[in-house]
């Protein structure tokens, strides 16, 4: 099945209203239909806030993360859409992908 995939790249420890924006994000996602997301946590990245990288002294830290998920293309333009109107700062990659399950 063709589908996108959308990426949102943030920081671990951002709130939007009060929760952790990429629990935000998935409640939001959910109640678009999409069937699934995914929050990935980086050790180190670069980007137009400087850079910023995991360390032993450095354990509850801002570090990047990425809040993927796979969709159609509506869903994930109604995400895009929404992040908009809560007036979210977030830089964001959509990319084609085809999607199935093995076994």
């Amino acid at each position: 099945m063709a589908q996108v995939c959308l990426r949102f790249y943030s920081s671990e420890g951002r709130q939007h209203h009060g929760k952790l924006l990429h629990v935000r994000l998935l409640e939001t996602a959910h109640d678009m239909d999409v069937s699934g997301g995914t929050v990935l946590r980086a050790s180190a990245g670069l980007g137009r806030h400087g850079m910023a990288e995991d360390s032993f002294f450095e354990l509850g830290g801002e570090l990047p993360e990425i809040i993927e998920f796979i969709a159609s293309q509506t869903q994930v333009d109604e995400l895009i859409a929404w992040c908009h109107e809560q007036q979210l700062n977030l830089f964001y990659t959509v990319t084609p992908v085809i999607s199935g399950y093995t076994g």
